[in-house]
């Protein structure tokens, strides 16, 4: 089952969100509730049997996104599903969630990004209809 998550289970999805980013379970239920309160934010979740195995976070982005030529466009930020759980359709399911309410918010265009060396992130998105557009390294020294 795929819905629009609610703010009483941002702690739920910290915990999975914890699982792919390396930030503590308490700050990223914080951004989450934010998300899950934004007119700009939306946040789809993944149940199976009234557990939560799955998310996607998507949003909508005014400023510049790489290979995009319209304003708004809806952008992934991220998206997990619980390796127990994963090719069962449950990302490709959030996916068009996501994609849904970007269309709905007027978007024309969706966009995403992954590291460099994620593999599995990569095939997935190509997979899932995207295209690449661009790849970058950055760089950063303290002064």
């Amino acid at each position: 089952m795929i819905y629009q998550a609610e703010a009483s289970e941002a702690a739920a999805v910290a915990e999975l969100a914890a699982q792919m980013w390396a930030h503590p379970t308490s700050e990223l239920a914080q951004g989450f509730m934010e998300i899950i309160n934004s007119d700009d934010g939306v946040i789809y979740a993944a149940a199976e049997e009234g557990n939560i195995i799955g998310f996607a976070q998507c949003r909508l982005r005014h400023d510049y996104v790489e290979g995009a030529h319209s304003s708004p466009v809806g952008y992934l930020e991220g998206i997990f599903v619980s390796k127990e759980y994963r090719r069962r359709g449950y990302a490709k399911a959030l996916m068009s969630q996501c994609e849904q309410w970007a269309k709905e918010k007027g978007c024309v265009e969706f966009a995403s990004d992954c590291e460099l060396t994620n593999g599995e992130s990569l095939r997935f998105h190509l997979k899932l209809g995207f295209e690449e557009v661009n790849r970058i390294i950055c760089f950063q020294k303290e002064i």
